[in-house]
């Protein structure tokens, strides 16, 4: 556990915690010291080496093998690409809905709390066949039972959010996987608003694809995302969505011959964003430095506290009771002037829709559970209360 003294040697890697309660996670992690460090070794490098590619194509390497490392995956299964969207699609587009190696399975099971960009690329999909499916949300929540209600033989994959992005919902992956599994179909998770505050582990969980990316919980740039795909599949996926990246000999510069990598190097978009990577790997060795059941423990805390004090006062939470963060979604009736509000007293929350939402990770403290709360108190005409 850390100690008072630990999370404020750790605030002092982050600039912004001097002035503002930061809770702006959930959207994009506060930049650090280390960060910026990444942004002038690349800025260096550009400048002073002789043959830059190479260096860079070091630090993209060693970047795959650290975050394979915390997923708890081999490297060959993890693709680096720029956005979870470019993660997404080129298993999207391997698999097949119709045609001559139709399976009898068209179906994709999802929820409707998942992020936009995974429900537009399935519904993508239904010019080649596939059939969506949305679970309706039950106040505020997916039950499992949903899930076992809607998979079935004709199932063949199932896009699920960690966390949800809209209310803070975290869905029970290993029990929804089981079901998948059982039906012979396949689970795809989506971990942006959960990866980074917690230990992750694919193998354990029995997840079929994995998706996530540096810009929120893992304190990182836009830029950089991560696809891990089971060993068993990679090779049975070919994908029209393609790069030069994505062969097998990235450096043969063979244009007529197409020959994508035997690993998930084949799901790899064009040439690599290599800023974004030089800040993306400082970023993930400051997290893990951390401890990650110290991050666990500490954004757990932080959560139940700011929902008690939202129980006493009796404002609506879109996110159930029993969370354990990172994400706290507050209902508002006036989401524009509630924003406004926070923000003029140095609280930086997001919204979307019709909620407020504040995204605890290590760096808060419970000061800035109290702040916000205070300042929640003084603007109640502006919360949807119970």
């Amino acid at each position: 556990m850390l100690t008072d003294h630990d999370i404020a040697d750790l605030r002092s890697h982050f600039p912004i915690l001097r002035e503002k309660t930061y809770l702006y996670n959930c959207s994009q992690g506060a930049m650090s010291d280390a960060v910026e460090a990444g942004m002038r070794d690349y800025a260096a490098s550009w400048r002073n080496s002789t043959a830059p590619w190479e260096d860079w194509i070091e630090t993209h390497e060693s970047l795959r093998a650290a975050f394979a490392r915390f997923i708890n995956a081999d490297s060959d299964e993890v693709a680096i690409v720029t956005s979870a969207s470019a993660g997404i699609n080129p298993i999207a587009n391997a698999l097949t809905f119709d045609g001559p190696n139709k399976d009898g399975r068209n179906k994709v099971v999802m929820s409707e709390y998942e992020f936009p960009t995974m429900g537009h690329i399935w519904l993508a999909q239904r010019s080649r066949g596939a059939e969506i499916q949305f679970l309706d949300g039950v106040s505020d929540t997916v039950p499992t039972e949903c899930y076992a209600a809607a998979i079935d033989h004709r199932t063949k994959i199932v896009p699920l959010t960690h966390v949800s992005f809209i209310n803070g919902f975290r869905s029970d992956v290993e029990a929804i996987t089981k079901i998948a599994h059982a039906n012979g179909a396949l689970l795809f998770l989506d971990g942006f608003q959960d990866c980074g505050t917690r230990p992750i582990d694919v193998k354990a969980l029995d997840v079929d694809f994995y998706v996530t990316g540096t810009l929120k919980y893992l304190l990182g740039p836009p830029g950089v995302a991560f696809l891990y795909v089971r060993r068993e599949l990679i090779e049975s996926l070919s994908s029209t969505v393609t790069s030069w990246m994505a062969q097998r000999d990235v450096f043969a510069f063979n244009t007529k011959c197409l020959d994508p990598a035997p690993n998930a190097h084949r799901f790899e978009g064009g040439s690599p964003s290599m800023p974004s990577v030089y800040m993306a790997r400082p970023a993930l060795d400051l997290l893990t430095g951390f401890g990650m059941d110290n991050v666990a423990s500490q954004i757990e805390r932080l959560a139940r506290a700011f929902m008690q004090g939202v129980r006493d006062l009796k404002i609506h939470s879109k996110t159930p009771a029993s969370t354990v963060g990172p994400l706290v979604v507050l209902r508002s009736t006036d989401p524009a002037a509630a924003l406004a509000k926070l923000t003029a007293r140095g609280i930086i929350p997001s919204v979307r829709l019709d909620g407020i939402r504040f995204g605890f990770h290590v760096y808060n403290t419970m000061e800035d559970v109290h702040t916000t709360l205070n300042a929640l108190e003084d603007n109640l005409d502006l919360m949807a209360r119970i």
